[in-house]
């Protein structure tokens, strides 16, 4: 469920990011004064949330599942990309980027019939406990 809106947010967010700065003229870092009011139009406004959402279920997803794991699902994003900007926003797409998107759709099959979290040796995890120890005992040290 996670990874769903991982692999959704992200691109619902930056759609409506495109639809909104379609609909204002060009924007220069030169007036910042206009990019903040752009950040308060509807569709911007509506596509920060979505990507703010993004973020927390990225945050949550990597907080049980390797970045090997993660990653690759959100790549499955760029479909969905392609898709809201083919028939929502209107935009044409090449042949090459059609084949780029099903080439990306292919190596995200493959991560994903792999496990989710790498198992490590049994050898490795008091080393790192170990090695962890002195760190810990610093954040202690300093929160007293």
């Amino acid at each position: 469920m996670i990874l769903l809106l991982v692999a959704v947010s992200a691109p619902l967010g930056d759609s409506c990011l495109s639809r909104g700065m379609t609909s204002l003229p060009p924007i220069s870092l030169a007036h910042p004064v206009s990019l903040i009011a752009a950040v308060f139009t509807p569709w911007i406004a509506f596509g920060i949330v979505l990507l703010i959402g993004f973020f927390a279920s990225y945050l949550t997803a990597l907080s049980w599942a390797d970045l090997t794991y993660v990653l690759p699902a959100t790549a499955f994003g760029n479909v969905i990309v392609a898709l809201l900007s083919r028939f929502w926003l209107h935009e044409p797409i090449s042949f090459q980027r059609w084949a780029g998107i099903v080439l990306i759709t292919l190596g995200v099959s493959f991560v994903a019939q792999g496990p989710s979290l790498t198992e490590r040796p049994a050898t490795q995890a008091p080393a790192l406990a170990e090695a962890m120890k002195p760190a810990v005992e610093i954040k202690q040290g300093q929160a007293l």
